[in-house]
């Protein structure tokens, strides 16, 4: 058979003129999708808001396409919600956020590292994180000749051992910063290494948190008066939540923003509702005898008769392969438990059980639905993970679908 022409091509999809656009462009939740409950998120950001210092600021960080939740909803949403600012850790991140409207302070929480990023950073008015006086001077540089300054933020490491000035050049980095005529410092920050795992520490002074928490108060201290002028943060979510010592003058949340809880411990803290359902449709049923094998491998065999549901959903959208066997699916209320190897682009449920369960009903792959409930802390237990990743790892095949 020969190859199809270029002109034949163009010929055919001339002739889709006609076609309804129902045709053209396919219902988003005909296959598997995400829904993100942007009105749990404004929630969220509010519950958070209430909850930290009268007069403690609230980041939202919306890096990786807001934790896979779509990052320009989220924003809005967590806005609305009562944030005062939101945090990317890349560029493009921060320019899709100034290209949908929004207008507050952007805080890029990854290095940028030369010219060519500072200077858009700086035309889109974004914050960078500055970790040495390279990238000071190169900021300094770029708003040389323009009517106003560049605002940055400065990273200290207390103990993340990533990112940040070290704690023996951070008077000196302040003071030659400062020099700079055409930089603004506006703020100083630190991250927390271990704000989850410490939860468990019975004695708060005994804990790396608090090493941390101190270190930094000692860096601060040693600014003066200088420290008054400056925002500085160092909480992530579980330092948000587990002690309000953290608070300082803003605190960054992330994924608390989206309805989890770093430790099951912080649940009694406040009350988060979980965004995200990922969802997909069933497209084929099957009834086999006992003694069947099912899927690439033949990890599952049948013990009965069995009736088998494929689902379309598969590795490639981000459900992990290695929780083959291991997860269900809700359907009507009910977990249906997942056989066989989950493949590249579907699953299979045996829905043995479930004899109502038809062609095209849809599966409740991680969220809620009814009393049940699948949360990323589950998948994540399961696969050696953290919810983080989990959430993370939605692709962009599936469409981000706003209720």
């Amino acid at each position: 058979m020969g190859v199809m022409s270029n002109s034949y091509a163009n010929e055919k999809l001339n002739s889709l003129g006609n076609v309804p656009k129902s045709v053209l462009k396919p219902d988003p939740c005909h296959r598997a999708w995400v829904e993100v409950d942007s009105k749990a998120i404004e929630n969220n950001s509010r519950v958070l808001k209430n909850f930290i210092k009268k007069d403690c600021l609230l980041m939202a960080v919306v890096k990786a396409d807001g934790y896979g939740h779509g990052a320009i909803t989220v924003s809005k949403a967590a806005l609305r919600g009562g944030a005062d600012s939101l945090g990317v850790a890349t560029l493009e991140e921060g320019i899709e956020l100034r290209k949908a409207g929004l207008n507050c302070q952007i805080l890029v929480l990854g290095n940028l590292i030369n010219r060519e990023e500072l200077n858009t950073s700086f035309h889109w008015n974004l914050v960078p994180t500055i970790s040495g006086i390279r990238e000071a001077i190169i900021c300094n540089n770029v708003a040389e000749g323009h009517s106003k300054k560049f605002v940055i933020h400065l990273k200290v490491d207390t103990g993340m051992t990533r990112l940040g000035c070290n704690l023996d050049e951070f008077s000196e980095l302040v003071f030659k910063i400062d020099c700079l005529k055409n930089l603004s410092l506006e703020g100083i920050y630190s991250h927390l290494a271990l704000a989850d795992e410490d939860l468990e520490e019975k004695t708060f002074s005994k804990s790396f948190t608090q090493i941390q928490k101190n270190r930094f108060t000692n860096v601060l201290a040693s600014l003066g008066e200088r420290r008054k002028t400056l925002c500085c943060h160092l909480a992530n979510s579980a330092g948000t939540l587990s002690d309000v010592r953290h608070h300082l003058d803003m605190v960054r949340v992330g994924l608390s923003l989206y309805g989890y809880y770093p430790k099951i411990d912080l649940r009694s803290k406040l009350h988060l509702k979980p965004a995200l359902k990922v969802k997909a449709r069933i497209t084929f049923i099957r009834d086999v005898p006992s003694g069947t094998g099912v899927g690439y491998g033949h990890l599952f065999k049948t013990k009965r008769k069995t009736r088998l549901a494929v689902v379309a959903i598969g590795y490639a959208d981000g459900v992990s392969r290695a929780l083959s066997g291991k997860i269900s699916g809700i359907v009507h209320g009910d977990l249906v438990p997942q056989v066989g190897a989950i493949a590249m682009d579907q699953m299979v449920l045996d829905i043995t059980q479930n004899q109502n369960i038809k062609i095209g009903t849809g599966v409740t792959i991680l969220g809620s639905e009814g009393k049940r409930s699948i949360s990323p802390q589950e998948w994540g237990d399961l696969t050696g993970s953290i919810p983080w990743e989990i959430l993370c790892g939605f692709k962009n095949r599936l469409p981000r679908v706003v209720i």
